[in-house]
């Protein structure tokens, strides 16, 4: 039998014994066996009720046969130490996959079962990312004992990924521009400056300025960067912009740069709100002069697209991946820059 010694009492491996171990409660599973020798398990509850079966050579606990109990415990033990916006995306690829594998035993999972799920999707990336997230849950139950088979999702074809080409030219920038209230342009402005991603920018605040740089980590990825505001103590264009946001937003107590006229910390939902107002605005101006393309182009702007348009204008390519914080420069390349480069006439 399993013995928890937190609870000096013996106890049916099947019974959580109170719950999960905590910190503190590390190696506290025992096998006893018939003659009175214990037989340490260790804390982890899930891998000493399988030692436990196996020493008893008894079948696996069913729950830990299929892939419900996996998906509940990478859910539980390994989405929580994500970044918050891969922890968010994450739960919702898991709502997917538990569709298509909940009730499979993991030992019956096959690379054909995983194409077929990839061909069923109709969110082809979606699917990408799905795939790519149970092949990692795989990998973890493979780590955790539940499983010695090899990762079905290994050598499975991905749904070929068109990357998102719309560039954001001065006509677009200006129509949605003026049509803002001031914290959309002042976020706006932000993101092209800074190149970040819609979350960093409105997650920016006083406290992130350290002498000439403003230092930002971002969230996606947890990279630190520190963006220079001025150098010999002549501010450059972004610590301009953040002078004038702080003196506009003197009167409020918050801290933060993106705020609304009544000092309210602006949210992602907020943002996406003043966004679609301001570009159907400028989409509606634009039909009624009858400029029917520069309507259908305005329309076509996402705030995530300043993040690119502020790639494809820096002409150094290696000054674009370290505003971006990327660690590959072929990534800003291949994804971010969305305008040719430059070049002359053969005469």
């Amino acid at each position: 039998m399993v013995r928890d010694v937190q609870a000096n009492r013996r106890n049916d491996p099947d019974r959580r014994c109170g719950g999960r171990p905590t910190l503190l409660q590390a190696a506290l599973y025992y096998y006893r066996d018939a003659n009175g020798k214990e037989l340490p398990l260790g804390g982890d509850l899930d891998k000493a009720r399988l030692k436990w079966a196996e020493l008893e050579s008894k079948a696996k606990p069913a729950d830990l046969k299929i892939m419900k109990g996996i998906f509940d415990r990478y859910e539980r033990d390994i989405i929580p130490k994500k970044a918050p916006r891969t922890q968010k995306d994450n739960k919702a690829e898991l709502k997917h996959l538990r569709k298509g594998f909940e009730a499979a035993p993991i030992d019956a999972i096959t690379p054909s079962m995983v194409a077929q799920y990839r061909d069923a999707r109709t969110a082809k990336t979606r699917a990408n990312r799905e795939i790519a997230l149970l092949s990692h849950v795989y990998n973890m139950a493979r780590e955790w004992g539940f499983t010695d088979r090899e990762n079905p999702c290994a050598g499975v074809r991905k749904n070929k990924e068109k990357v998102r080409d719309y560039y954001a030219n001065e006509m677009v920038w200006s129509a949605v521009y003026g049509k803002a209230p001031q914290e959309l342009r002042d976020a706006m402005d932000l993101a092209y400056l800074t190149g970040q991603r819609p979350a960093d920018v409105i997650a920016m605040r006083r406290g992130d300025i350290e002498g000439d740089y403003l230092t930002v980590q971002q969230g996606k990825t947890g990279k630190r960067l520190r963006i220079q505001m001025q150098a010999g103590g002549v501010k450059n264009t972004l610590g301009l912009l953040i002078e004038d946001i702080m003196a506009r937003n003197s009167q409020h107590n918050s801290q933060h740069f993106i705020l609304s006229r009544t000092g309210m910390r602006v949210s992602q939902q907020m943002l996406r709100n003043r966004w679609d107002d301001a570009r159907e605005a400028a989409r509606s101006l634009a039909a009624s002069e009858g400029r029917v393309d520069d309507a259908e182009n305005i329309q076509l702007f996402q705030f995530k697209d300043i993040r690119p348009k502020a790639a494809s204008e820096i002409t150094d390519i290696a000054d674009a991946s370290l505003l971006l914080g990327h660690s590959e420069q072929e990534i800003t390349k291949r994804v971010y820059r969305r305008i040719g480069a430059v070049a002359q006439p053969s005469k």
